[in-house]
């Protein structure tokens, strides 16, 4: 006899590749009905642009139908609703799906390049999608779009945004034209609000915003009122700054806006006479992951007139763009459920406690952690070589906050006053493990 549990339990093989646990555990079939040997039901999947869409719909059907005094299978497609932040108030968003955050601690790291190819590469795949052009001390989107003298216009008292070949696109530059924007900080949080509160988006899979570059007030402004559903961190191998990147990460954790990875931009390029690919800048994939534990979600190489997106198929000849797309599906995705078991980190006995979710449990003594910080300030980002002089630190020292950071790292202050350094999990799991060793 047809029965929900039967019809459950017939998917429950069906595992998502991201969250590594089957759909049915993850909540994801929805508005089971079964009328005589007639049955529907809805997958409920992160996100509209879930990478494995498809393959969901075909194996649920597949599966239900085999079962005995099944005569028809009707699955429908869902997505769950994003959650707005409290006191963001920005109604313009509520069609919204995801809002996700381009951002760079400095500039000059094609921010707004990968910013703008992302958001394209979205628009290929089929999906709805805006751009927001956030970046009031230089907004470049009217340049790489070539849109110089735009005709903004209004309906119902909101601004409309330009349709680029599909893609919504909205720039302060278009509202302040070619003059400077040298504005106190006051006028720009104005402009800023005008702009994420009065643009007509209408109903979108994604907004990407360009963000200003740096980590202070206008980035907060931002984040604040934008309720973002996750942020990306551009950076490039020459200017890999490890603090840069740290500062990126403490501010989005600091008003809980997951990190969902970073960006390396223009790591390598495809000599024309010869095909050989070369990393002129070296490479820093490595050394963020270990530092951060953060996922690079792209390696985007530097690539002739990458910068010119006014073409409609500007990018799609870089892989690599495709990728990202995805691999910022995936990370929304995850973000959105969480699943993934953390470490427990806590300070007593005078030790660094941590419990692992296989429930193996480490101390860790302070004053080793602290001589062992993989920060820029104690490490050289260049060579590797230790700056810190162990002598220079109290054998008392210890941690005055320890603050998990998502799912990848935690960020400890310590009583020595020192505040920058993030410790990833796999970083410690591995300097416990030669602790130990060392100790034996």
């Amino acid at each position: 006899m047809l029965d929900q549990a039967v019809i459950l339990n017939s998917m429950r093989h069906i595992i998502d590749p991201d969250l590594g646990r089957d759909i049915v555990s993850l909540g994801f079939i929805k508005n089971l009905k079964i009328e005589g040997g007639d049955v529907s039901f809805t997958v409920e999947l992160t996100t509209h642009a879930c990478p494995v869409k498809d393959s969901f719909r075909t194996r649920c059907e597949e599966a239900v139908r085999a079962l005995p005094g099944v005569t028809s299978v009707t699955v429908a497609m869902g997505a769950m609703e994003r959650k707005e932040r409290p006191g963001s108030g920005i109604n313009t968003l509520e069609n919204v799906n995801a809002v996700i955050a381009v951002s760079s601690c400095k500039g000059g790291v094609g921010k707004s390049t990968v910013a703008a190819h992302l958001a394209r590469a979205m628009v290929r795949e089929g999906l709805k999608v805006g751009l927001l052009d956030a970046d009031v001390y230089g907004p470049s989107v009217p340049t790489l779009f070539g849109i110089h003298q735009p005709n903004v216009s209004m309906l119902n008292n909101m601004i409309q945004p330009i349709d680029v070949e599909g893609l919504k696109v909205m720039s302060l530059g278009f509202l302040l034209g070619d003059q400077p924007a040298v504005l106190r900080g006051p006028i720009v949080s104005g402009y800023i609000t005008q702009i994420l509160r009065q643009t007509g988006w209408g109903e979108l899979d994604y907004l990407v915003i360009d963000m200003p570059p740096g980590t202070g007030d206008i980035q907060l402004t931002i984040v604040q009122q934008a309720s973002l559903d996750g942020a990306i961190i551009v950076t490039t191998p020459q200017a890999l700054s490890l603090v840069d990147v740290a500062r990126g990460i403490l501010m989005f954790e600091k008003v809980a806006v997951p990190v969902l990875g970073v960006v390396e931009n223009m790591t390598s390029f495809q000599c024309r006479d010869c095909g050989s690919v070369h990393h002129p800048f070296g490479r820093g994939k490595s050394t963020l992951q270990e530092r951060f534990g953060l996922q690079t979600l792209a390696e985007l190489p530097i690539v002739p007139g990458v910068s010119d997106l006014a073409r409609p198929d500007a990018g799609a000849e870089i892989e690599e763009l495709a990728r990202l797309a995805e691999n910022v599906h995936r990370a929304i995705g995850k973000s959105r459920i969480e699943t993934e078991a953390r470490p427990e980190v806590s300070y007593a006995d005078g030790y660094i406690h941590i419990k692992w979710p296989d429930g193996e449990e480490d101390d860790i003594p302070p004053y080793n952690l602290r001589c062992a910080c993989p920060c820029a300030a104690c490490v050289d980002e260049y060579t590797g070589q230790p700056l810190l002089d162990p002598n220079s630190i109290p054998r008392d020292i210890q941690p005055q906050s320890i603050q998990p950071l998502g799912n990848y790292a935690v960020s400890i202050a310590w009583s020595d006053g020192h505040s920058s350094g993030i410790f990833a999990w796999d970083f410690l799991r591995h300097f416990a493990q030669r602790l130990a060793q060392a100790n034996a």
